[in-house]
């Protein structure tokens, strides 16, 4: 009788602590993301917002005034120049993007698939970051001598006899910026796109080539599908990559040419912050745009 008494009461008090264990358990995954939280408000979002706070402010040639203007959006969707800057950088991301592409999967493909060994698939990938191990400018400013009137290509064609004179779009020309780019960025489409072919089953290769497909059905039907993931991945790094480049833009063009991201430079060297930062808000939405397009088409969570 007395224990039939007392079993509600245990009961009851064990409740409290089943509330609490639950309580903590429940707060546990927040506590966990709260630094990294923190981080990325602290460095990332307050930069971002403080960008879109500037851009509806007014300036002048001295100093920036808070307000709330939309001029400097007017100005900036409203100039046929500001239009073709940006037709300009598109036309940089997609060759960039089609040229890294291409070399970024057959570089990634013979690593993954010609390279027998693992030990040597690792060495000759780090082979590929060798370049990385030195300053991007430095790699840029390394084909000036290369592409020059009087540089190493030039030079060896005229010895040879095959052309008549130096060519002159080599350096200085749409064609070096997009030379430059394209070595600094395919790196970023090769280490995804490895990352992902590394982790077909080539039990799938080995069934298609048993069931008579010929190399090119098992690489349309087979591989190509299963690296979608990789190729969206570099495909992101690459296009984010050139649309904020500007240095190279610069160096490579002689000042030819011209790039969203050099630009807001210029206006920032005139002290039109808020107009810089109007620009700054229009890429990022640009930018933005054609990731979700991205992930719209390839959902990239297979590869994470």
């Amino acid at each position: 009788m007395t224990v039939a008494l007392n079993q509600p009461a245990t009961v009851a008090a064990t409740k409290p602590a089943r509330r609490r264990r639950f309580s903590v358990a429940a707060l546990a995954p927040y506590l966990q993301a709260t630094p990294l939280a923190l981080i990325l408000g602290a460095f990332l979002l307050l930069p971002i917002l403080m960008i879109v706070v500037v851009s509806f402010w007014d300036y002048d040639f001295a100093a920036m005034y808070p307000d709330f203007l939309t001029t400097n959006y007017a100005d900036t969707l409203g100039s046929w120049v500001t239009w073709k800057t940006y037709l300009n950088t598109l036309k940089y991301a997609g060759v960039v993007w089609a040229l890294t592409l291409i070399i970024g999967f057959w570089v990634a493909y013979f690593l993954a698939f010609h390279i027998r060994t693992t030990a040597m698939q690792m060495v000759l990938f780090l082979v590929c970051t060798v370049p990385f191990l030195t300053s991007n400018i430095i790699r840029m400013i390394s084909w000036i001598p290369v592409l020059g009137r009087n540089g190493l290509v030039n030079s060896t064609l005229v010895q040879l006899r095959l052309i008549p004179k130096p060519i002159e779009w080599l350096l200085y020309s749409e064609f070096a910026v997009v030379l430059a780019m394209v070595h600094l960025y395919t790196l970023f489409m090769v280490t995804p796109i490895f990352n992902t072919l590394m982790r077909i089953d080539k039990s799938l290769i080995e069934a298609a080539r048993d069931a008579g497909a010929s190399g090119w059905q098992v690489l349309w039907n087979v591989i190509l599908p299963l690296a979608k993931p990789g190729m969206a991945i570099g495909t992101i790094f690459v296009v984010t990559l050139v649309m904020a480049d500007f240095s190279t833009v610069q160096v490579m063009s002689g000042g030819q040419s011209a790039s969203v991201a050099l630009m807001m430079k210029n206006q920032m060297s005139l002290l039109q912050y808020p107009a810089a930062a109007a620009n700054a808000v229009v890429l990022l939405v640009l930018v933005l745009l054609m990731v979700a397009g991205i992930l719209r088409i390839v959902d990239i969570r297979k590869e994470l």
